[in-house]
């Protein structure tokens, strides 16, 4: 594929750069508030906000919260759609940070379902904090998740849920990569206190 040419993941991931300047502008925040209260720093947010920089779905994640929105609606997708059934032929991919994701629920809710596909190696060592509750399943591979000062190997079949506030990280076990149903809680209000972390593994 020619450096002009885009595929559906890209240009939705190309798509993000000025809703993520007008939705911070919406919630009224500088960008050092933004990006203070995600988690980066001033001129990683920059960049994202320009398009010279792809967010990674850990950020969109961060960057949802705090604009008390989906990643859905960071993505350019029309909240207003609310129809309880996603159709798999509908599931778009989205490539971010090494991931690729498919919207797996309505936008415009108080959680978000994804369905996500993690690759060997990739982000492996990033820690996150931030408020909420995280749900997951694993639906083929093998799943090394760091709870605090605990790791666990989930297997096809075997779930996690835990309090987003608890230090964590996710990482295929296996070369071929781990295959994951993903829920989280939105914090809907932009002014609400976040605690989000700094992330080690992204650099400004």
């Amino acid at each position: 594929m020619s450096s002009s040419e885009t595929g559906p993941a890209e240009g939705a991931v190309a798509a993000v750069a000025p809703q993520l300047r007008e939705l911070r502008r919406r919630a009224a925040l500088t960008l050092e508030a933004a990006a203070r209260a995600a988690g980066l720093s001033p001129a990683h947010l920059s960049r994202l906000e320009t398009g010279q920089r792809q967010p990674s779905l850990p950020m969109l994640l961060s960057l949802a919260r705090v604009y008390g929105t989906t990643v859905a609606e960071l993505l350019g997708e029309s909240a207003a759609d609310r129809d309880a059934v996603v159709r798999a032929a509908d599931m778009e991919p989205t490539a971010a940070g090494g991931w690729t994701y498919w919207r797996a629920g309505a936008p415009g809710r108080g959680m978000q379902a994804l369905r996500v596909q993690v690759p060997y190696g990739s982000q492996g060592d990033v820690v996150r904090v931030h408020p909420g509750e995280e749900w997951l399943h694993v639906l083929r591979g093998r799943l090394r998740l760091r709870l605090g000062d605990t790791e666990h190997r989930l297997t096809a079949g075997d779930s996690a849920h835990f309090d987003s506030m608890t230090p964590h990280r996710i990482a295929a076990q296996d070369p071929d990569g781990v295959e994951l149903l993903f829920v989280h809680t939105l914090l809907q209000s932009p002014t609400a206190a976040l605690c989000l972390g700094p992330t080690p593994g992204e650099t400004p």
